[in-house]
């Protein structure tokens, strides 16, 4: 700021002239002074008003990428806390005291009470047995049974907005009103088309979707390690709609 606070005083500094009498002559050497002096309050005003500039700059980037990342934690399932098993992934925490922030947040964004550990516990899977991301174009087979518990709800659901478009259709189906076999395990097709028997419909035309199974009154909520990969459905994808 040295260097711009010696070119401001040159500027504001009158041209020196020979004297031509006694009176202008003398004030050459003043006025160059004062020309300095303002030059240097305008150097340090032009040094701070930068410094505020970088302050609020960084304080508005700040809130953009933090704003940005919250919308990206919260948009999709919970980021933390899951037990793996197999294609499925258990929360047992969610609804719980030591429940972290972001799924807190998660939940205040979905409008969604969820289990606590006495009441249930909350298993999603959003890839099929392969590994595979489930996409609302292909046709899954969701065989096998559940484990041990008073009642239970299977739902689907499409990330993102829902297509106003699209009419309503089934969500998912309850403990008590799924046809099974003779032993107590079930199939249930998910997918566009229209299957017989328990048929869940894709809930969006296309894009990935995820899979929610709720257990309500369940004793594996206390202890996940008791579950185990036969002891949840298989998801086997059939084929995809071209």
């Amino acid at each position: 700021m040295a260097n711009v606070s010696e070119t401001l005083g040159r500027l504001w500094a009158p041209r020196a002239r020979a004297p031509e009498g006694p009176g202008p002559g003398a004030a050459g050497p003043a006025g160059g002074a004062i020309g300095r002096s303002v030059g240097a309050s305008v150097g340090r005003f032009l040094h701070k008003t930068s410094q505020v500039g970088l302050v609020l700059y960084a304080l508005a980037l700040g809130a953009v990428l933090g704003l940005a990342s919250a919308d990206w934690a919260t948009r999709g399932g919970y980021p933390f806390g899951g037990v793996a098993i197999g294609a499925w992934t258990a929360w047992p925490r969610t609804g719980s005291l030591g429940a972290d922030p972001y799924a807190r947040a998660v939940n205040a964004r979905r409008g969604e009470i969820p289990l606590a550990v006495g009441e249930g516990m909350l298993v999603t899977a959003a890839t099929d047995d392969a590994g595979e991301t489930l996409d609302a174009t292909c046709t899954y087979r969701l065989a096998g049974i559940t484990p041990p518990a008073r009642a239970w709800t299977l739902t689907i659901a499409g990330r993102g907005a829902r297509d106003p478009a699209r009419p309503p259709m089934r969500e998912g189906f309850t403990s008590t009103e799924i046809l099974r076999e003779r032993d107590g395990r079930f199939v249930i097709m998910v997918g566009p088309e229209v299957e017989p028997g328990n048929w869940l419909p894709s809930p969006r035309a296309s894009g990935p979707v995820r899979l929610a199974l709720r257990l309500y009154d369940t004793p594996v909520a206390a202890s996940t390690g008791s579950l185990d990969r036969d002891s949840l459905p298989a998801i086997t994808r059939l084929g995809c709609r071209r």
